[in-house]
């Protein structure tokens, strides 16, 4: 169902004074995050493969993934989703405790690939059609967490097509927002060497979801691929959806023209009140971000749709990924899915406000 905005400002509710803000951070830095672990296979999981391109070093001690690599990185993990598992929720063990199979997230299996080559022949393998899904996590995110949330939305929304999750160098702290940010510029070339791997053979095809900063990532490199007159890989993707992207309204616009006719279709998911985009918006100069526009004027002439989530929100996570972790969001976008299954992307209208279905 859809209904017409109310009066939420961009943004709203994220308190500004910067004492408090900093206070935040340091709060949210000094708090433990539990990391993926092994556990022993439980037959009535529902095993989810997760393939990953990685520009982070893939062997820093306690942790999957760590300070930034020279080259991209391919490895393959099984994770176990346990039988028990809520939509949009990840279901993470206590804090240091190893993790039952029958309760929580667990890695089963993780594989390194000696070669871009051999990760490649397992994605194709892996499909039935010519497609993949390729998934560019956002600000913040330690590899675990990203490895799990790819997962999570596998069991959530069950795509025909295999995943794969590309982890740029976050710092995983939420400190390290200008780092982050570099690291975005870090990255663009690893992206793109593997979306030309992933679409090297013929008919091969790339549909690319992005959150948060991971939403600048993707623009960049289509920005750079259409400058460099690299036709060919544009042509390659088959979609993109920024879910709570962490760009500049004014930056995407000049990305966007820039990089020419957008593939299609191309769509924008927000919600208004994402206090993680406000803390955004005021670490970059009080500005707000695309995923917490307020009307379609803000992307007037360009080729996308925006999807405001706002009244789906649950609160999970500061609300900034909505779309794939409130339950009445998920139920929301499958429905979206199997429209856009039916009728493709001219179905949606350019500006839609999302309501519960009851």
């Amino acid at each position: 169902m859809t209904r017409q905005p109310d009066e939420i400002r961009p943004g709203a509710g994220i308190v500004a004074p910067g004492l408090l803000v900093l206070l935040c951070i340091v709060l949210a830095a000094c708090t433990a995050r539990p990391a993926a672990r092994m556990a022993p296979a439980e037959p009535a999981a529902d095993i989810q493969p997760v393939f990953i391109a990685t520009q982070r070093q893939p062997d820093r001690p306690g942790e999957l993934g760590g300070p930034r690599a020279d080259r991209v990185h391919y490895l393959r993990a099984a994770v176990s989703v346990p039988p028990g598992h809520e939509p949009g929720r990840i279901e993470w063990p206590p804090l240091g405790a190893d993790p039952d199979p029958k309760r929580h997230f667990a890695l089963s299996r993780m594989q390194v690939f000696r070669d871009a080559g051999s990760f490649a022949r397992d994605v194709r393998n892996a499909r039935t059609g010519r497609e993949t899904l390729v998934y560019v996590h956002g600000f913040n995110a330690k590899l675990s967490e990203s490895i799990y949330r790819m997962a999570q939305m596998r069991a959530d929304f069950r795509p025909r097509m295999p995943s794969v999750l590309y982890a740029w160098p976050s710092a995983g702290d939420p400190r390290g927002y200008v780092y982050d940010r570099d690291s975005v510029l870090f990255a663009r070339d690893g992206l793109e060497e593997t979306l030309q791997l992933l679409t090297a053979g013929k008919d091969e095809r790339v549909f690319l979801l992005a959150h948060s900063m991971g939403a600048q990532l993707v623009m960049e490199v289509l920005r750079q691929s259409a400058l460099r007159g690299d036709g060919r890989l544009l042509s390659r993707i088959s979609g993109v959806v920024l879910m709570s992207p962490d760009i500049d309204p004014e930056v995407f616009r000049r990305q966007a023209e820039a990089i020419g006719p957008l593939p299609q279709p191309f769509m924008i998911l927000i919600a208004r009140q994402d206090r993680a985009l406000g803390l955004a918006g005021f670490l970059t100069g009080r500005k707000p971000r695309l995923g917490v526009i307020d009307s379609r004027e803000k992307v007037a002439g360009l080729n996308v749709k925006v999807l405001d989530f706002t009244a789906l929100a649950d609160g999970e996570g500061y609300d900034h990924s909505v779309p794939v972790t409130s339950p009445a969001a998920i139920t929301v976008l499958r429905g979206l899915i199997a429209q856009a299954d039916r009728a493709g992307a001219s179905g949606f209208a350019d500006y839609m406000v999302l309501e519960a279905q009851y």
